[in-house]
Parts: structure tokens; sequence; C-alpha cells
């Protein structure tokens, strides 16, 4: 649900009007997918950019739809095409090997395959794609740089940063750095190739995260880093850093009392970070409706993690910029 000016929802058809379409989606809505064995496959992700989507299925590929004036869909960009109310739905078969995630950036698609390659298409103008230059990519295609041979296992993308991760625990990036993003490795505010970002101090890193201004790792021992720029979740001491700092582990909830407790998962946001620890409970910093308690601007600036509202659910699927209740409010 959310907003659909693009189709990035789908059609959704208009009950005083059978011709038309919903803009907003006000509610949960299925969504139609020109599947050949609607009753057997299985939808495993969705990921949502500012105004296209990407559904993974386990035995029919990715769909796309929305928004595809730069190919972030994987499709022919096709000049003044009308997307409001559009009825496309585009399987991307441009792949070798099976994909098992996907990723949306703004206006940019990440691909991640069972055989560890990563594939992108979309707006390059910040280098997102990773392809070497900053041209619009409407077919799917492999990324090479550093990432050549390296079997990655996770990608990361929300804005225009993009990030990586190895089997081997090392984190690569690309695409945009105008905030210190890649500022390690690059005095370039655009990276238009894969680069492997040596951090030392971090150890292996299980899983990256990365928002509009400011990035996140996860390393094997539960400790997560910050850098970029804005709200990293270490006070208001820390607005900006090129090299990764670990959040304090207490923040997380460790203590004498519970010395097991190790922060599992971590996602980002646009302007938000969020975490799930070991023990089931999860906490956020940023700026944001669901960051916390919330007063009458309906925004609130946590400038560490706090626990937040709700409670963590198994198997949740993120959304975007336009969907705005990824991880029930993460």
């Amino acid at each position: 649900m959310g907003l659909n000016k693009d189709s990035q929802l789908g059609f959704h058809r208009s009950h005083k009007d059978k011709t038309r379409g919903y803009e907003y989606v006000l509610e949960p809505s299925p969504v139609p997918l020109p599947l050949d064995r609607p009753q057997e496959t299985r939808v495993l992700q969705v990921s949502c950019g500012r105004a296209h989507s990407l559904i993974l299925t386990d035995c029919e590929g990715v769909f796309s739809m929305g928004n595809n004036a730069y190919g972030q869909c994987g499709r022919n960009v096709v000049e003044n095409e009308i997307y409001s109310e559009s009825h496309k739905v585009h399987r991307m078969q441009d792949f070798d090997g099976q994909v098992v995630q996907v990723v949306c950036g703004q206006d940019h698609s990440l691909f991640l395959t069972d055989k560890g390659e990563v594939y992108s298409c979309g707006w390059g103008a910040d280098g997102q794609t990773g392809l070497g230059h900053y041209d619009i990519t409407s077919v799917p295609t492999k990324l090479g740089g550093d990432l050549a041979g390296v079997n990655v296992v996770q990608v990361a993308t929300y804005g225009d940063c993009c990030l990586a991760v190895s089997a081997e625990g090392d984190l690569f990036g690309w695409g945009n750095s105008e905030y210190l993003q890649l500022a390690s490795v690059t005095d370039s505010t655009q990276v238009n190739v894969p680069r492997c970002l040596p951090f030392s101090g971090v150890g292996k890193v299980k899983q990256a995260a990365c928002g509009g201004t400011g990035c996140a790792v996860l390393n094997g021992e539960g400790h997560v880093f910050v850098w970029g720029y804005g709200i990293l979740g270490k006070g208001p001491n820390l607005v900006e850093t090129a090299f990764p700092e670990v959040i304090p582990p207490t923040l997380f909830g460790l203590t004498e009392f519970n010395p097991g407790v190790h922060v599992s998962h971590i996602w980002c946001g646009l302007s938000h970070f969020a975490a799930l620890t070991s023990d089931d409970a999860w906490g956020a910093c940023g700026c944001g409706v669901w960051c916390g308690p919330h007063g009458d601007s309906g925004q609130v600036i946590c400038l560490k993690p706090r626990p937040a509202r709700g409670s963590p659910e198994r198997g949740l699927r993120t959304t975007g910029a336009a969907q705005q209740r990824p991880l029930r409010g993460l």
C-alpha cells in the first residue's frame, strides 16, 4: 500500500470507474502478477524504490513494475510512456543464474544471483549502477571492478550509494559519495565501479545497510559500525566520518545481566537506521515517525538507537521510499 502514481504497486481498479485505477492504495491489497503457475509460485522478496518495485519469486524469476524512465525496471525506455494507471508488469530474464536477492535504490535496481554475481540497471548519474559509466542502463548487466570473481552474499542500497558483502566478509562500495560514504578509498563524489573498502578494525562483515547519506555494517560479533553523514547513532558529536565507528553495544541492550545480547540484523531508510537484536528487541535512530514517540509535527529526531514501537516479526520484507511501512515501520 502507499503511493501508486507510477503504478509501482500495480494496477488497482477503481470501484467507481472500472476503467480507472487508484493513485493511492490505502490498505493492503493483492498485486496481480502474470504467473504461469499462480497456485505454485511463491513470492520470496519485494523491494520498492522511489517509483518502481521489484518482486522476486521462487520459480518464475523477477517481476518489475512502475516508473521505467531510466531503465530501472529492466526493460527498454519508451519515450513519453504514461506510467499512471498502467497494467504493465515486466518479467526480467537477463541473468546468468537464479536471482536470490533484489534491491531497489531511488531509481536503480540491484540483483544478486546464486552464483554470487551482482547485476544492475537504471539511473547511473552517480555511478550507482557500477558499470563503469554514468549513463542509464535498461538491461540488467553484470558488475565488474573489484567485484570480478568475488562471491557476493548480500547487496544493499536505498538512495544512490551501494554496498556489497562477500562470503569472506569483505565490503565493497560504489555510487554516490557526496556524504563520505566511499571517501576512505577516493576523493571522487561519484564512483562508477565497485571498490573494495578495506576498513581496519571492523572485522568480518556479516551484513551491510546503505541509506541516503549514511552507511552501516554488522560484523560477525554482532557489533554495528556506522559512517557517512547525518544522524549516525552516536549522538550529536558524530555528524560525519569517512571511516566506520562502532556504536556502543550497551545502546542495544548489552549489560552485565544480559551479556549475550548482540545485534542480529540492520536496515537503513533514507534518513534512519534500525536494528534487531538477538533477544528480539529492536530499535531505531534517525529522523521519522517510526524512530519512536513523536510530537505534533509527526517527526522525531533520535540521535542514538532507542526502542521503537511495535514488535519484531520473522520473515519481514522491506519496502521503499514511497511505500513507508517497511518492516512494520522500520
